[in-house]
């Protein structure tokens, strides 16, 4: 696992751009704005992307690789396409699955399962899309935080509609590898659920 998932910050920040068929975010070090990892979706089928601008967009099949600036692989998030619930694999920087997420049938507001690679439930995905609020939570233990508005440093940060902070809390480990399905978990958030 790269070490640069150890930190418990990240600031994800969505490319925005009009008739725009790919996913492509940064995510920077929210303390210091710098990009510390680049997620992209580069080899997107010519019929994937004419229907990314149809109703059917949220059904497409997608392949985003996260990768440092420098190059270097972090891991890659892939699914199929999706006609009811969403089913997405994660894989670690040798490609291997390191786990998934599975959508709850009639979860109102978006509730993933997120899944070892042995499909053990770890924790929770839960939120309120209208709030743009989602905890991953397991035994009313909270792993990790994903939210529009942050307070860090002193002073409140606010996101735009693309932006948003994630914050891993301190129950997980250091290498632990919920950290690499977390911070899969939140690109698919804007994926499965927000557009």
């Amino acid at each position: 696992m790269n070490s640069i998932l150890n930190r418990n910050l990240f600031f994800v920040k969505e490319h925005v751009g009009m008739f725009k068929a790919a996913n492509n975010y940064d995510i920077h070090n929210p303390e210091n704005q710098e990009i510390i990892m680049n997620c992209r979706e580069e080899n997107l089928g010519g019929f994937t992307k004419l229907l990314r601008f149809t109703d059917y967009k949220r059904m497409t099949p997608f392949n985003v690789e996260i990768k440092t600036p420098t190059g270097e692989k972090v891991l890659t998030v892939k699914r199929g396409v999706s006609i009811f619930l969403s089913t997405v694999e994660v894989f670690d920087e040798n490609d291997q699955l390191v786990g998934k997420f599975k959508q709850k049938f009639f979860s109102i507001g978006g509730k993933f399962n997120v899944l070892d690679a042995q499909e053990n439930v770890l924790c929770q995905l839960k939120g309120k899309w209208t709030s743009w609020d989602f905890k991953f939570v397991k035994d009313n233990t909270e792993y990790a935080h994903v939210s529009k508005k942050w307070a860090g440093l002193g002073k409140e940060m606010f996101t735009s509609a693309d932006n948003y902070m994630l914050e891993v809390k301190d129950v997980v480990p250091k290498n632990d590898p919920l950290r690499v399905l977390i911070l899969a978990a939140v690109i698919c958030i804007d994926m499965v659920l927000k557009e």
